[in-house]
């Protein structure tokens, strides 16, 4: 390999690492303080490296929360789409709507478990009063609709949809159903274990959409 090309490769490595490290200890500490007592500077202390790198590498508080988001809810850094995932994939692969909507209560409990601790504190923040939380809340929420939509529009094309319920309707019922506000209640709040929310969610799902 060029000396130049080693070179870049061996700088976007390290560039890789040093996101990655910032995105921990950005998790780390709005988990434990809520975004209200977390600043820029906290977060490069935790991470080792300097406020600079972190300002350069994220620009705002606000982009920093949706990327730890983000890397949180797909469970690594990879630029690989939500739908493009194994979990999702094993959706559409499945034969039945019944199985497709029990594999997606799965997908939809490993979301939950990942960004449920994070996504409360995001959350209560956002109902504080927080404009750019709020602007994040609803920016979730559209990209939740949007996974919503997808599923729907998969189990309407292979015939599982229930031919009473409009589309628009079963979107709604799923974004509703795979709410973080609603694993939060279930698990953090009610102390259902993973395996009841998941199952319950397959029920509920099945329930108010599969074909019969």
């Amino acid at each position: 390999m060029p000396r130049r090309a080693y070179d870049n490769t061996r700088r976007a490595e390290q560039a890789g690492l040093t996101r990655r490290r910032v995105l921990d200890a950005a998790r780390e500490l709005l988990i434990e303080r809520g975004p209200a007592a977390v600043t820029m500077r906290d977060v490069a202390t935790r991470a080792g490296v300097s406020a600079e790198t972190v300002y350069k590498t994220f620009r705002t508080k606000a982009a920093l929360i949706k990327d730890v988001y983000d890397v949180t809810l797909a469970g690594d850094d990879e630029p690989i789409p939500m739908i493009d995932r194994p979990e999702i994939k094993a959706v559409f692969a499945a034969t039945s709507p019944r199985d497709k909507l029990a594999r997606y209560a799965y997908a939809a409990r490993r979301v939950g478990e990942r960004v449920g601790p994070l996504l409360a504190r995001l959350l209560a923040a956002a109902s504080g009063g927080d404009a750019d939380l709020a602007q994040f809340r609803e920016t979730i929420n559209r990209e939740r609709l949007v996974g919503a939509g997808a599923l729907v529009g998969h189990l309407a094309a292979s015939g599982g949809l229930r031919v009473d319920v409009e589309p628009d309707r079963a979107r709604d019922i799923v974004w509703t159903l795979i709410s973080p506000e609603v694993y939060e209640l279930l698990v953090g709040g009610r102390g259902w274990s993973p395996d009841e929310y998941e199952q319950w969610l397959a029920q509920s799902l099945t329930a108010a959409l599969a074909a019969r």
